[in-house]
Formats: structure tokens, sequence, C-alpha cells
């Protein structure tokens, strides 16, 4: 089974326990990695997805999310939901934004390979 099957996996089971099942489960997960150690992950490159000349804000998100497979989405969903907002509530340049999130992706790359080493 593939790592991100078996992540998969584990996540949907996860989901149908009870709040003290899911607790169990979490300790045990822990109990295994203090006993065994971390495995390293084999972290990649970033892909080459070129940036279009005209890319919108949604369009940079999904090339961004292509370029960094390795980040998950949700871990920069937050950062980058509140660059959405600066674009599209208070106007701000979408060029800008677009820097800014290309910016975050980086260092949510940088920080996964410091964690990772």
């Amino acid at each position: 089974m593939s790592g991100s099957s078996s992540s998969q996996s584990l996540l949907e089971i996860f989901e149908t326990l009870d709040a003290e099942r899911q607790n169990t489960l979490l300790q045990f997960a822990e109990f295994l990695q203090a006993k065994g150690g971390l495995v390293k992950q084999d972290i990649g490159e970033p892909l080459p997805v070129p940036r279009p000349e005209k890319e919108t804000v949604v369009g940079a998100i999904k090339r961004l999310k292509q370029t960094y497979p390795m980040i998950e989405s949700m871990s920069v969903f937050s950062a980058a939901s509140s660059l959405m907002t600066e674009h599209m509530v208070n106007g701000r340049d979408s060029k800008e934004v677009i820097d800014d999130m290309q910016i975050l992706f980086e260092k949510f790359y940088v920080s996964l390979i410091e964690q990772h080493k």
C-alpha cells in the first residue's frame, strides 16, 4: 500500500470513530512513533510549473499546489486565504498577492525541509 493510500485509509478509519476511540488511536500512533523513531521522508524538489504572464489569484494557488505537492494544502490554506481576501475584499493588486503567495509556499517548503533533516 502506498504512503498516500495508507494515510487516506487511516484518516477514513479515524473519522468513523467516536472521540474516545480517536484519542486512543492517536495515543497509539504517538506510542509507535516514540518507540520506533521517525522515518525520514524524501520531500523532493518543487516541480517546474511555469508562472503564466496573466494569472489569476485562484490560478496561482492551483499552480503553487502543483509546484509544491509535498506541502499539505491545509497547512498553507489559512495564510493563502487571507491573501486572497486582501485581493477580493480590499482590492489589493493580484500580481502583489501572487508574489506573496509564491513567497509563502517557498517558506513552507523550506520549513518542511528543515523539519525533515
